[in-house]
């Protein structure tokens, strides 16, 4: 029974990350999409607000991952 419960187990923290991995890849394709469509908008020369956006979209997925695995990591506990 023991053995499940670790199976179990394994198969929710797959899940967990795998979900946590799919966010972050939507909240920086969001991100870097609008970016897009902002400098396709303006015409102007280069493409700032693809850049802007898409970083500032990264930071945003990597502060959401860090508070993710901080509080399971207290949950644990």
């Amino acid at each position: 029974m023991a053995k499940k419960s670790k199976r179990d187990s394994s198969l929710n923290s797959y899940a967990k990350y795998s979900g946590i991995g799919i966010q972050m890849f939507a909240i920086i394709g969001i991100g870097s999409f609008i970016g897009v469509k902002l400098d396709e908008n303006n015409g102007g020369d280069g493409n700032w607000w693809t850049i802007i956006l898409a970083l500032t979209s990264t930071i945003i997925a990597i502060v959401f991952v860090i508070r993710r695995i901080i509080a399971d990591s207290k949950d644990e506990n």
